[in-house]
């Protein structure tokens, strides 16, 4: 049976957000081995999954403008090849800075190369307008079934083969997203053409992003983000450590990160086929209204296994939810001619806050012996989240220089 070549384009879409997703949310089980191995802090571990968040986001608007541009091919290989080198080169960072430079530097230029901003620059170009939603719903969810995927299969290779060996494993498993760029390239050629850029890419960032800025939607949506970012890496790097604090055992940590990626297939796709119908900015309040509530039953219920289980299952609906319909608002008011670098620009808010809820995480447990401090922040960022998306428009403005 001959594949569409639209549906080609989201498999392999899919698959490489799936590998790229998947691989780093098994991070947190990194941790424990390696600060044991090294006589690191928590800190020092946090630091350099932190600053890789940070170069994730302040090197995505460049990885999307060169997308834009060119096209996704060489983007995509080139962040394979960083993600399997980082990968490999964690085995023998066995300094801090080593760590930040391997799992820190090269693997967050990677996550930029790889991950939603590049791959859905070519999705809203060759998907019709009335489905554009609902593809980067689906796409957004393959990046949570590798989550499902790949959160145990971290944890049974840390297990049978120990932390170092299972680092090189990943590697040859990020280094298959390098052939699967193919099928995106090909369909950017084949997308309708858009207005060529009046400018280098640089300005090009500087234009379209100058243009998007002035509108106050754009900014909530940037703040809204920032919170997203915090809350889903504090929790997907420290629950682990978290509840092995409170005595339970390693599997209940890797049963709810797998949870969590499996209700998440369930959430993108849900609230991208959503976003088609009702209003992107209520529904993005929703979410982060409902992550802070989720978190302050967790906390005031009584920790055992099942209640992990049911906080991971409701968190991994509202995981990664967030990111089709923030890319629809920004698709809504600027089209889609620069959505590869605006997506990267609000991106890296979100990363901002994804680089301190991790970083905190370890800081203040260090500082507290616990986590309190952050949960609380969670719950409150959470909740002037949702209030910050409320007056947020969908309604399309004359910048950035794009079409619809």
């Amino acid at each position: 049976m001959k594949i569409s070549p639209l549906a080609l384009l989201l498999l392999a879409a899919g698959a490489i957000v799936s590998l790229s997703m998947g691989v780093r949310h098994g991070f947190g089980f990194f941790l424990p081995p390696m600060t044991q191995a090294f006589g690191w802090s928590r800190e020092t571990f946090a630091l350099a999954l932190g600053l890789q968040n940070l170069i994730w986001g302040a090197s995505q608007p460049f990885a999307g403008a060169f997308a834009d541009r060119h096209g996704p091919g060489k983007v995509l290989v080139a962040g394979g090849l960083l993600y399997a080198l980082g990968l490999a080169l964690m085995t023998v960072s066995s300094s801090g800075w080593l760590l930040s430079g391997s799992a820190g530097l090269l693997i967050g230029l990677a996550l930029s190369c790889t991950t939603y901003s590049v791959v859905f620059a070519v999705i809203v170009r060759a998907v019709p307008a009335n489905y554009r939603s609902s593809a980067m719903g689906i796409t957004a969810a393959a990046g949570s079934f590798g989550q499902f995927m790949m959160v145990p299969i971290e944890r049974g290779l840390i297990d049978g083969l120990g932390w170092m060996p299972s680092l090189l494993v990943l590697a040859a498993v990020a280094a298959l997203m390098v052939p699967l760029a193919a099928p995106l390239q090909r369909a950017y050629r084949q997308a309708p053409a858009t207005p060529p850029a009046a400018h280098g890419v640089l300005q090009s960032i500087v234009h379209a992003f100058g243009d998007a800025w002035q509108q106050r939607s754009f900014r909530l949506l940037m703040a809204g983000y920032f919170v997203c970012g915090f809350q889903v890496v504090f929790i997907g790097v420290h629950l682990p450590a978290y509840l092995r604090d409170h005595g339970l055992a390693g599997g209940v940590a890797s049963t709810a990160l797998a949870l969590i990626g499996l209700f998440n297939i369930f959430g993108t796709y849900s609230f991208g086929r959503l976003g088609e119908r009702y209003s992107k900015p209520y529904l993005l309040a929703t979410i982060y209204l409902a992550r802070s509530i989720t978190i302050v039953l967790f906390l005031l219920l009584p920790l055992s296994s099942m209640s992990v289980a049911v906080f991971a299952a409701v968190m991994g609906f509202l995981w990664l939810s967030t990111v089709p319909l923030t890319n629809g608002v920004i698709v809504g008011l600027f089209g889609v001619g620069n959505l590869g670098m605006l997506s990267g620009a609000v991106f890296f808010s979100h990363q901002v806050g994804s680089f301190l809820g991790v970083w905190l995480g370890g800081l203040i447990y260090d500082r507290t012996g616990n986590y309190d401090l952050v949960w609380g922040m969670a719950i409150a960022l959470g909740v002037a989240a949702a209030l910050a998306n409320l007056p947020v428009k969908e309604t399309p403005v004359l910048a950035a220089g794009s079409q619809a």
